[in-house]
């Protein structure tokens, strides 16, 4: 008699992780991605919790990466939610449920510098102490005198012509019919 194989082990995340990252992980080190680096965004936008950026050597590389991506999500249950950038080849954009991974060549990469982009927000989500609203989030980042810094409006006679409120376009003009 033979055996089946076990199938392997999934590897579940750790608890408050989505699983589609463990995915996307898993499918970017399956493919040998070059320098993976997972970004912290939860509580800085509605769009997911976690962005993956990761660099392919070149752009046959990058759709296999993507390519990989999406049949390990598929394969796990998690549906993409779309999948963009395949056609161009330079950067391929995986929606998973909660996750945003971003394959890109590395000159691509270099000219974007999105962890750049979103370094600040996750160290502010990490100093954000826990239970902390989005909306008292938002507010802090603002300053103390986020009210105060609207400018009061000038009157009326002190504006410009042309100004906020007005139309930039002349006054329509009315010529006489010229008739014979």
């Amino acid at each position: 008699m033979t055996s089946r194989p076990r199938p392997a082990a999934r590897r579940r995340p750790p608890a408050g992780l989505p699983p589609a990252l463990a995915v996307a992980e898993a499918a970017l080190a399956d493919m040998k991605a070059v320098d993976v680096r997972v970004i912290d965004v939860r509580g800085a936008n509605d769009v997911a919790d976690f962005m993956v950026v990761a660099s392919g050597t070149s752009d046959r590389h990058l759709r296999a990466v993507a390519d990989r991506v999406v049949q390990m999500a598929k394969a796990s249950g998690q549906r993409p939610l779309g999948v963009e950038g395949e056609e161009q080849g330079e950067w391929v954009l995986v929606d998973l449920p909660d996750v945003m991974v971003h394959v890109m060549l590395p000159r691509t990469r270099e000219f974007y510098q999105l962890e750049q982009l979103w370094t600040p927000v996750q160290a502010a989500v990490a100093a954000k102490p826990a239970g902390t609203s989005k909306a008292g989030a938002a507010k802090s980042k603002r300053g103390p005198r986020a009210g105060a810094a609207k400018t009061a409006r000038k009157p009326a006679s002190a504006r410009k012509p042309g100004g906020p409120g007005r139309s930039r376009a002349p006054a329509a003009r009315r010529r006489p019919p010229q008739g014979g």
